[in-house]
């Protein structure tokens, strides 16, 4: 179906949500569906691999390699974003980590006005998502769904030390953070099966991609909309050079993510005027919402020389090591190569005002300069601790109005005082833990930051060497009528327009507390239904053919 140009449905991005999207809207064969990817397929074996993580984080191929622009708060830095551009979007890049969030995260997107949206509602959905091999008989989690989820089964020397540590100061061990309780210190369960990952593309897009009413089309790019009045009516695109229109008689799904799902929309002439207009774009609805409210995780990574060599750094340094693992997961589909970077984690509050926890550590038995990079030739290990629910708000802007430039990213991280409260709090529980036996029989010193004790002084290493933790959301929030930042309502419509819908994290309101990857999957399955259900109801689609101007 690649050379055809017409289609019921049209989902930009092939991402977390966008292959759910492309999946079940084609299921049932009513509806003829294309998927527009600007990245290639996800063929790159260290895609596949849980640790070839290391590699897609650099890979201009599959990588937008995105960056903020100088963060005022951050030294002035500049942070870089890497965001997925393949097949899988972000799901075929990311750590793996399995997390929902709190109940009381999508409990208070419904009290903004959302209906629909409450933990029970969305709960079924997390359900149905889920094939979870080892927990899939309790209530709270699926055994039937399209995505695998695996718990890592060998125990680790360091990671049982840290979660030991952190009983000892009263933080319970847990076997499932996405239980009836987050809080704990665990092993996280992960997007893998049989030692491969089990990206979106993987999980929803290969069972579906031999359909003939879905057209899966890589390396092409959406540079705006294409409109019949208020109607969304098709995508213009260019492919390897070649600019065309793809249609859409029943509409147009924004699935490209927090970063790109807005930039499209501003192309497309629906932002804030002021801002369209310094562009030389016509305004088609002046939208002050498009690309604000922008949230993300910022993590404090604070890393130790390990006593003992027993580190994936000293595993990976030596060439006996790696034979090690690569013989281990040749035969086995275990050891570090099948279970990625972040093995263990911990969810716990740091703030006396805090009702549920209010950090999350991510524990790597490595250690380098920035996530992903070469690791260190000393043993050493991580614990990198994010403030799960930041009130900090930055937005996303355009650059040009040229769609092959990518927009201005203002993260405006540690903005605000609770944020900077929760990170040196967060930083002096890690170092809390780092003196807790038995963990601290293992720590020879610590590396990074080796700033002091006092809160200006862990507040300005947090300034120095803080970074992503890669969970952009909120930059299409949702919201009811009276919301003046709203983009999209609670079916994810975009206001004041037809046919026309965004489902991705960008329709956050606020953002979850844990890694977004399975929630934006949720999102996926959810809007599937509201969108089958919206077009069943309308008219959309079913008014005469007027001839497109491309």
């Amino acid at each position: 179906m690649d050379h055809e140009t017409e289609f019921d449905f049209v989902v930009v991005g092939g991402g977390s949500a966008g292959c759910v999207l492309a999946n079940r809207l084609s299921e049932d064969g009513r509806y003829k569906v294309a998927l527009l990817e600007a990245g290639p397929k996800d063929r790159s074996f260290w895609i596949h691999l849980p640790i070839g993580y290391g590699k897609t984080m650099w890979d201009p191929r599959i990588n937008w390699k995105l960056q903020t622009e100088p963060e005022p708060n951050m030294d002035g830095r500049r942070i870089y974003w890497p965001r997925g551009k393949v097949l899988g979007g972000s799901s075929s890049i990311n750590g793996l980590i399995v997390i929902r969030g709190q109940a009381q995260d999508y409990d208070h997107w419904q009290e903004l006005g959302n209906p629909g949206w409450g933990f029970q509602d969305v709960l079924p959905y997390f359900i149905k998502l889920e094939s979870n091999a080892d927990l899939g008989d309790d209530q709270l989690h699926g055994k039937n769904g399209p995505l695998k989820v695996s718990s890592i089964r060998s125990r680790n020397e360091l990671v049982e030390a840290i979660i030991a540590a952190s009983e000892n100061i009263g933080i319970p061990r847990t076997e499932d953070f996405n239980g009836r309780e987050q809080e704990g210190a665990g092993y996280y369960q992960l997007t893998t099966h049989n030692g491969w990952r089990t990206s979106s593309a993987v999980s929803y897009l290969k069972p579906a991609g031999n359909r003939d009413n879905l057209a899966i089309l890589t390396d092409t790019t959406a540079t705006r909309i294409h409109f019949e009045g208020r109607r969304a009516a098709g995508v213009h695109v260019v492919t390897r050079g070649r600019e065309r229109l793809i249609e859409a008689r029943r509409g147009v799904v924004l699935s490209a993510g927090a970063i790109h799902s807005p930039h499209l929309l501003m192309l497309s002439g629906i932002g804030p005027a002021d801002q369209l207009r310094g562009n030389g774009i016509a305004v088609r609805r002046d939208t002050p919402g498009v690309g604000a409210n922008l949230q993300d995780h910022l993590q404090v990574r604070l890393i130790y020389r390990c006593t003992r060599p027993i580190t994936t750094n000293d595993q990976l340094n030596s060439l006996f090591g790696r034979m090690r693992m690569g013989l281990q997961w040749a035969f086995s589909r275990s050891g570090p190569l099948a279970v990625g970077i972040n093995q263990g984690g911990i969810f716990t509050r740091v703030l006396p005002e805090s009702q549920t926890p209010d950090v999350q550590f991510h524990i790597g038995t490595l250690s380098a300069d920035m996530a992903g990079g070469k690791v260190h030739d000393f043993s050493g290990f991580t614990m990198s601790v994010c403030q799960l629910r930041p009130e900090s708000r930055g937005d996303i802007k355009l650059a040009s109005p040229d769609p092959s430039t990518a927009p201005k990213i203002f993260a405006n991280y540690l903005d605000a005082e609770t944020d900077r409260r929760c990170a040196v709090e967060g930083m002096r529980l890690a170092r809390k833990l780092a003196r807790t036996k038995p963990l601290s029989d293992y720590v020879a010193e610590e590396v990074v930051p080796r700033a002091g004790e006092s809160d200006e002084e862990l507040l300005a290493s947090a300034r120095a060497h803080g970074a992503t933790i890669f969970h952009p959301v909120g930059t299409c929030k949702m919201g009811p009528q009276d919301d003046a930042q709203a983009v999209v309502d609670s079916r994810l419509r975009v206001r004041d327009f037809d046919g026309l819908w965004v489902a991705d994290c960008s329709v956050m309101p606020t953002l979850v507390s844990g890694n977004t990857n399975v929630p934006a999957i949720m999102i996926g399955e959810k809007a599937a239904d509201m969108i089958r259900e919206d077009v069943k109801s309308s008219t959309i689609g079913r008014k005469t053919h007027v001839e497109v101007q491309a």
